[in-house]
């Protein structure tokens, strides 16, 4: 594959990353191409699998989870990020609608619109965000705890972006991409 950073073969790969891959697989069903990336450093993938794991250990449901993704994916404009967060968001019951929607940071449901405009706005500002975005979030009914959590998710998904634009990752999910929506226009 020709990517900027080598996407390895899980058929060759030996050792701690043939491992890692392995449990992916085993979880999965298949190994996509950005823990192929990441396998080329194991201990970012094991960051990148542990963070996972915590922010799925967290208070949000696995639908906001993939809410957040999909803002802070488009926030960072990763098409992987997109794609694959579009795939598994479908799986978590978000509607074509409700995926765009949520990439814009937008929803019905104001608790839910008001983290992900808190969750675009820590990513575009790199979490330089004013006491009114703070004070945004909780009055909809966050606390210290899940904004800490949203921050969380910043971090962890803003990793996968980063990685995505420096490889260069092939996508491997029915593609999306930044800033184009089709169910809204």
């Amino acid at each position: 594959m020709n990517t900027r950073i080598e996407t390895l073969n899980p058929e060759t790969t030996t050792g701690e990353a043939k491992e890692l891959f392995n449990a992916v697989n085993k979880k999965l069903g298949f190994i996509p191409n950005l823990i192929k990336v990441f396998g080329n450093s194991p201990a970012t993938l094991k960051s990148y699998l542990s963070l996972g794991e915590l922010t799925a250990s967290g208070n949000f449901s696995n639908k906001f989870r993939e809410q957040l993704a999909l803002a802070i994916g488009e926030e960072n404009a990763c098409n992987y990020c997109l794609s694959a967060h579009t795939a598994i968001g479908k799986m978590n019951g978000l509607s074509d609608e409700q995926t765009e929607l949520s990439r814009q940071g937008i929803s019905g449901d104001t608790k839910v619109q008001a983290g992900l405009q808190f969750a675009k706005e820590v990513t575009k500002n790199r979490g330089q965000v004013s006491t009114e975005a703070i004070n945004a979030v909780k009055a909809a009914g966050y606390n210290d705890g899940d904004i800490l959590e949203i921050v969380l998710n910043v971090v962890s998904n803003t990793l996968t972006n980063y990685v995505n634009h420096i490889a260069e990752t092939e996508i491997d999910f029915p593609e999306v991409k930044s800033g184009q929506f089709s169910v809204l226009n």
